[in-house]
Formats: structure tokens, C-alpha cells, sequence
């Protein structure tokens, strides 16, 4: 039976759309999403490194663990419960859109290593 669970991300899409031209930004409000952006994947990376943790140690338990930390596993692996592999999906499409906005913006990936 055929996948007809929505798509969340549209990575493809944007990008798509930027290497089109249809998708244009101003450099300062691309600056500002692709900083969003790489604060989100950020947040995603170090979830991810919490939840690899709790899967590699299953039987750990989070009393030990200092209290934020604690609520921080506990907080990831409920997610990971009602909605699996979605921080494994965010963590490959959120690069997708940072070089999207980029890309919107007129900053190529050439253009960025080259001193202005």
C-alpha cells in the first residue's frame, strides 16, 4: 500500500524553486531565515544525539541525570513516540532549506567562499 502519510518537508521543493529563480529573497531577510534555520538544526542535532544516547543505554534511567537534562530525554524520546523519525527527517531536509534561502538570496555556494 502506497505512503499516504502528509509530507512535512518540502526541502526538494525549495530548492527546486531557488535553482528556478522562483523563489527570491533579499540577502538581510535570507540572512535572517537561514539563521533560524541553522538554529533549528542545531536544537535537531543535539535531540538527535540525545535520543541516540537513550536508544544505545535503553535500560539507563534519567533519575540519575540532572533535572533539565532528565526532562530533555524524557521530552525527546516521548517525541520520538508520536512521531518516529521525524528529527531524523528534519535533520536531512533543514540543510535542504538553509541552502535554498541561500540560493533565493543570490548566494551561491561559490559566491559565499569568496571574500566580498
Amino acid at each position: 500500500m502506497p505512503d499516504t502519510s502528509p509530507q512535512l518537508f518540502a526541502g526538494e521543493l525549495f530548492l527546486t524553486l531557488a535553482r528556478e529563480g522562483r523563489l527570491v529573497l533579499e540577502p538581510d531577510q535570507a540572512d535572517e531565515v537561514v539563521a533560524d534555520l541553522e538554529h533549528t538544526l542545531s536544537v535537531v542535532r543535539a535531540r538527535l544525539r540525545l535520543l541516540r544516547l537513550r536508544q544505545r543505554f535503553p535500560g539507563q534511567r534519567v533519575s540519575g541525570l540532572p533535572e533539565t537534562l532528565a526532562r530533555e530525554v524524557v521530552d525527546v524520546a516521548f517525541a520520538e513516540l508520536l512521531t518516529p523519525g521525524r528529527l531524523e527527517q528534519a535533520h536531512v531536509e533543514l540543510p535542504k532549506y538553509i541552502e535554498a534561502m541561500r540560493r533565493a538570496a543570490g548566494q551561491t555556494p561559490q559566491s559565499r567562499d569568496i571574500p566580498a
